[in-house]
């Protein structure tokens, strides 16, 4: 007797149960940054079966990128990073809705872009790296009863075991999550889950000649793809309330 044929979603099924994996077709998901991290959790995002990604970032894929981007290939090089996460995504899920916005994130733009967005995410992930940014998606993401996940830095830090997620008040450690913690306490922002690491950072061995953010920002291949994923699964189980979690909630309860 032939088994039950398989398809893209058989092993999500076994693990999470139809009606998850039918609530994560139905969803959307903004994520806000397509290197490293972003674009990392978006692959993941697709593969877990989320129905819906927009995708949003201004860059095009460079030679620096190849070491840790799961957009960044030989042949890459060059392209917009939005048009070849919307190719992956697609040939991961054919009939995933993907709009690729090729835009710079301002403290001016966020708003409008968000506010545009039809129909409105069911969840967003911060993994931008401009701190200006980062902020007015958080303040944006509060007022809207959105929920929304944040990345803080990978770079310089070697061991991805120490990564964790808590609410922004809870952090030590991070230099990048020292500054947020600051300026959301400036800003009125009350919660904000984010994912980071206390690791110290290591001190960047600049190679001679190099001057600028390539001098002082090193960053292994294998830690911002596991934020990435780390991000992805907070998604996944928020969405489906999976793992003790509802949508705005995080592992203790709040977000």
């Amino acid at each position: 007797m032939a088994g039950t044929p398989e398809t893209p979603t058989s092993r999500l099924e076994l693990i999470m149960g139809t009606d998850a994996v039918r609530k994560l077709a139905d969803a959307r998901v903004a994520v806000l940054g397509l290197g490293g991290v972003g674009s990392s959790c978006a692959e993941a995002l697709a593969r877990g079966g989320v129905g819906s990604l927009v995708l949003v970032d201004r860059d095009v894929v460079e030679p620096s990128n190849i070491n840790r981007q799961a957009v960044a290939y030989t042949s890459t090089v060059g392209q917009r990073k939005t048009d070849v996460m919307a190719r992956i995504v697609t040939d991961i899920n054919p009939g995933a809705k993907v709009v690729p916005i090729h835009v710079f994130l301002t403290r001016d733009n966020i708003g409008g872009i968000l506010d545009g967005l039809d129909p409105r995410p069911d969840f967003v992930v911060d993994a931008i790296d401009n701190v200006t940014a980062k902020l007015v998606v958080a303040r944006w993401c509060q007022d809207s009863g959105m929920p929304l996940v944040s990345s803080m830095g990978g770079a310089n830090k070697l061991h991805a075991e120490l990564l964790r997620f808590a609410d922004i008040s809870k952090t030590h450690g991070c230099p990048l999550a020292r500054i947020i913690r600051k300026e959301c306490r400036k800003r009125g922002i009350r919660k904000l889950r984010v994912l980071y690491s206390p690791e110290e950072p290591v001190r960047p061995q600049a190679p001679e000649g190099a001057s600028g953010k390539s001098a002082t920002l090193g960053t292994m291949s294998y830690l911002p793809p596991i934020m990435g994923q780390m991000l992805a699964g907070d998604v996944i189980l928020t969405l489906t309330g999976l793992g003790g979690r509802d949508v705005g909630l995080g592992a203790d309860g709040a977000r």
